[in-house]
């Protein structure tokens, strides 16, 4: 039977030159460094639709038409947003709740958007998450939670369906039992990917990218929007 640390490198092969983006991502430098981007994008991931087919698209289209056009340029600006405007673009109202209530209270802080959104994620948790202000959102769940933490800098792991059952593959292939908890299963990978000499960004956006649409792997499929985002 392979290695763990075998197995996780048979993986990560799939997904060459990962390592760029995610340093993008705890850069705070994803979607050209625009801080309320990603939090649009996060709060479109929320729901669970496709990434590159449904989320990329439709930020891309709230950048071209409120944030180009200068109605929406900050944090500040989306909290105060005209909601029927912003459904405009994307219809659930849920994703906007999450979007207004992470940009009202970061846009709360001192510094530019930038500055705040690093600042809260240095300063985040894990345990006890849903106390923390941005947990406590209305529609930002764990998942989103970790999303905005290492888009602000965090290297940590979202637990999202697909990161499990990719992660939990890679423990039963070495024989070990696969990890459901939310908790117990972010602290596992982060374990995983340090004794393996990758850091668990890089494992946990694996997962996403080594995915097969039709018959091809999305880390290439989607090569060309990737420095994009």
């Amino acid at each position: 039977m392979p290695s763990l640390r075998e197995i996780v490198d048979e993986y990560m092969g799939k997904a060459r030159g990962i390592e760029e983006h995610c340093t993008r991502c705890l850069r705070t430098e994803r979607w050209g460094g625009s801080v309320l981007l990603m939090v649009v994008d996060a709060s479109f991931t929320s729901i669970g639709l496709n990434y590159f087919t449904a989320v990329v698209p439709k930020v891309a289209a709230f950048r071209k038409s409120l944030v180009e056009t200068g109605r929406v340029r900050t944090l500040k600006d989306l909290a105060g947003a005209d909601q029927a405007e912003l459904e405009g673009i994307w219809k659930n109202r849920r994703s906007w709740t999450a979007a207004r209530g992470v940009a009202s209270y970061l846009s709360s802080l001192p510094g530019s958007d930038r500055d705040s959104f690093r600042s809260w994620a240095s300063s985040s948790k894990l345990v006890g998450w849903e106390d923390d202000p941005i947990g406590k959102v209305r529609g930002v769940g764990l998942v989103t939670y970790q999303y905005l933490r290492m888009m602000g800098g965090v290297d940590t792991v979202m637990p999202d369906k697909i990161v499990k059952r990719v992660i939990n593959e890679i423990l039963q292939k070495a024989g070990q039992e696969p990890v459901y908890d939310d908790f117990k299963f972010i602290e596992k990978t982060e374990e995983i990917a340090h004794s393996s000499g990758y850091r668990p960004i890089e494992l946990c956006w694996m997962t996403w990218l080594v995915q097969p649409e039709g018959k091809i792997m999305r880390m290439e499929k989607y090569s060309n929007v990737l420095p994009m985002i």
